[in-house]
C-alpha cells in the first residue's frame, strides 16, 4: 500500500495490485467452480442408470391424476442418495409438464427435526406467504392438501436424513403424511421419499411400513473405484480448462477416495488439487497436487504406518516412492529393478518377485499404495501400475530412510 501525505501528516491510501493475488480469477486451470461444489447437480448422473430406472419404477403411476409413489433410499455417505432423488424429481417434473403439475418439497431433517418444523417447511416451500405459527399439525396437513388442490397438481415430499426426525419425533408425521387423502374425496395428493444412511425400516412401525411398502426400499451401494473415476472425470470436464488435467490425475483421485466409496471425497480432492496448482502459477495439474490434497484426508496416517513396517516392506516402499517422486505410477517390473538397487544400497539380500508382489499387496492393504491393471500400449497386454494417491512420495522418502537403519539393528 502506498500513499501521499496530507498537510496534517496523514496519508492518502492508494492500493496497488500485488502479485500474490495474481492467481485469483486468472482461470489458469479452473474455469467454473460450480461443478466442484457438493450441491452441484449434473444433468446426467454417472454410473447410476440402473438405480434411476429402479426409482422411476416405484413411481410408475405418478403420471395419472390419482397416482402416487413411495420410496425409501438408504446407503452410505457419499453414495449419491440425495443426488439420485434430486435428479429424479427434476426430471419427472419436466417429463410430466402438460400432464400433471409436480411440486417438490425437499426437507433436510438434520435441520428440521420435529413434526411441526417439517410441516411448516413443507407448507412454506409451497407458499412463502403462509402463516408460520399458530396452526396445529392437522391444520397444516389441510393446508398442504388445499395448496396442492389449488394448483391441480401433485406434491413429492422428500425427507432427507430422516433418521434425525425419527429419533426426535417418532413415526407420527410419516403416518399422517401417508394418510393425507384418507378422509378426502380425492386421491394422489402426495408422494413420499425417505433418505437415510441407516436401515430405517427396522425402526418404523408396522402401520407405516405397510403404507410405505417394504418392497419400495432401494439400497444404494458405495461407489467403486472406476465409478469414482468417472465422477471425477465428469466434474473435471465441466469445471477445468481442457488439457489442464490427465487421466492419471483422475486415477489418483479415485484411488484415494476408493476406501469408503465416497463421491464427496473424490470431488473434495479435485478442488484443492486445482488450488495447489494454481497457487504455484501453473496451468496444468501434477500428481503431487493430488497427493498434497490427499494428505489432508483424515484417514492418512503415514507416520504411524511407516513405523509398523518391517525391513523389506520399507525397502519396497522406498523403491516405489523414489520413482513416484517423478512419475504418476510405477510398473511391477520396475519395482523389482529399483528394489534390487535399494537392497544393494542398504546391504540387504533381495527377495524374490513373488515375495516383492506380496509385500506390495501388504502395503496396499495398509493404504500406503494402490494398484490397478492397465493396458500395455495399444495391444492386449496388461501390466500392473502402482501409485501413491494419498501420500506425497517426497515427504515419505526421508521417513523411510530414517527408519531403515533402525530395522537393521
Amino acid at each position: 500500500m502506498r500513499g501521499s501525505m496530507f498537510k496534517n501528516g496523514c496519508r492518502r491510501c492508494c492500493y496497488v495490485m500485488v502479485d500474490y493475488l495474481d492467481a485469483i480469477g486468472a482461470g489458469l486451470i479452473l474455469l467454473d467452480p460450480t461443478p466442484l461444489g457438493f450441491d452441484f447437480l449434473p444433468s446426467e448422473l454417472v454410473e447410476r442408470d440402473e438405480l434411476q430406472r429402479a426409482l422411476a419404477g416405484r413411481f410408475s403411476s405418478i403420471g395419472h391424476a390419482s397416482g402416487s409413489g413411495r420410496a425409501v433410499i438408504t446407503g452410505p455417505v457419499g453414495s449419491g442418495k440425495t443426488s439420485l432423488v434430486r435428479r429424479f424429481c427434476d426430471d419427472v417434473s419436466r417429463h410430466l409438464i402438460g400432464t400433471r403439475d409436480i411440486a417438490v418439497a425437499h426437507i433436510n431433517c438434520r435441520n428440521e427435526n420435529t413434526t411441526m418444523q417439517v410441516m411448516h417447511k413443507i407448507v412454506a416451500q409451497m407458499d412463502e406467504r403462509h402463516p408460520d405459527r399458530g396452526l396445529s399439525s392437522g391444520e397444516l396437513l389441510a393446508s398442504i392438501r388445499r395448496l396442492v388442490a389449488a394448483r391441480r397438481g401433485h406434491l413429492i415430499v422428500v425427507l432427507d436424513e430422516v433418521d434425525h426426525l425419527l429419533r426426535r419425533a417418532g413415526n407420527d408425521i410419516l403416518y399422517h403424511l401417508l394418510r393425507i387423502d384418507e378422509d378426502a374425496s380425492s386421491e394422489g395428493t402426495l408422494s413420499l421419499i425417505l433418505i437415510s444412511q441407516e436401515q430405517i425400516l427396522d425402526v418404523l412401525e408396522g402401520a407405516v411400513i405397510s403404507r410405505l411398502g417394504a418392497s419400495n426400499h432401494l439400497r444404494i451401494p458405495a461407489y467403486t473405484r472406476n465409478e469414482l473415476a468417472a465422477i471425477a472425470s465428469q466434474r473435471a470436464t465441466l469445471a477445468l480448462r481442457p488439457g489442464s488435467w490427465q487421466d492419471t490425475h483422475i486415477d489418483l483421485i479415485s484411488e484415494a477416495a476408493a476406501a469408503n466409496g465416497d463421491a464427496r471425497a473424490a470431488i473434495e480432492l479435485l478442488d484443492p488439487a486445482v488450488r495447489n496448482a494454481e497457487s504455484d502459477g501453473r496451468r496444468e495439474l501434477r500428481a503431487d497436487d493430488v497427493q498434497r490434497a490427499a494428505t489432508e484426508l483424515p484417514s492418512t496416517h503415514a507416520d504411524g504406518l511407516v513405523d509398523e513396517l518391517n525391513l523389506h516392506q520399507l525397502l519396497v516402499l522406498l523403491a516405489v516412492a523414489r520413482r513416484l517422486r517423478r512419475a504418476d505410477h510405477i510398473t511391477s517390473g520396475d519395482i523389482d529393478q529399483l528394489y534390487a538397487v535399494v537392497c544393494e544400497e542398504h546391504d540387504a539380500d533381495a527377495r524374490s518377485h513373488t515375495t516383492i508382489w506380496k509385500i506390495v499387496k501388504e502395503l496396499e492393504a495398509r493404504g500406503l499404495v494402490a494398484t490397478r491393471v492397465a493396458p500395455v500400449g495399444s495391444g492386449r497386454g496388461r501390466t500392473t501400475h502402482v501409485t501413491m494417491p494419498t501420500i506425497l512420495p517426497a515427504d515419505l522418502i526421508p521417513r523411510i530412510e530414517d527408519a531403515v537403519p533402525r530395522r537393521r539393528r
